[in-house]
């Protein structure tokens, strides 16, 4: 088929506190699952307040985040060099391959964040420390 539509209630959520190899405790969406891309992943990432994603970066994958709902602070650029913002609701941002990128719920209700990332790859996230500049 050329074409595929989901639900966002017929993606099962995922409760990552369950599996000890990700070190969140976040609740998520793989829509990625049932929209299968060779080029992109998709994740609604929820968030009670104060939870978080914490500051990392990936050595091939940019990734697009939108914020559907919520409040977030949000540290942005290389180790070393970094950025915090605030934003909510309808903001989007930016991390390219080995910059630094994490943020959390400062609001006080659920937040949920919108994640593609690009090239569709195993690429977990590292310590941007690990990325001297001009590597990889």
């Amino acid at each position: 088929m050329e074409y595929e539509v989901v639900h966002t209630d017929d993606v099962p959520l995922t409760d990552l506190s369950e599996i000890d190899e990700v070190p969140s405790d976040l609740q998520m969406r793989a829509i990625d699952d049932f929209l299968p891309s060779e080029h992109v992943q998709l994740k609604l990432w929820y968030f009670e307040p104060d939870e978080e994603i914490r500051y990392h970066a990936h050595a091939e994958q940019e990734e697009l985040y939108f914020a559907l709902e919520g409040e977030f602070e949000l540290t942005l650029g290389p180790d070393g060099d970094t950025e915090r913002r605030e934003v909510e609701a309808g903001a989007f941002w930016l991390a390219r391959p080995e910059v630094g990128h994490g943020h959390r719920n400062v609001g006080d209700e659920e937040g949920i964040v919108l994640a593609v990332g690009a090239p569709n790859v195993e690429d977990p996230g590292r310590d941007p420390g690990e990325f001297d500049e001009g590597s990889e």
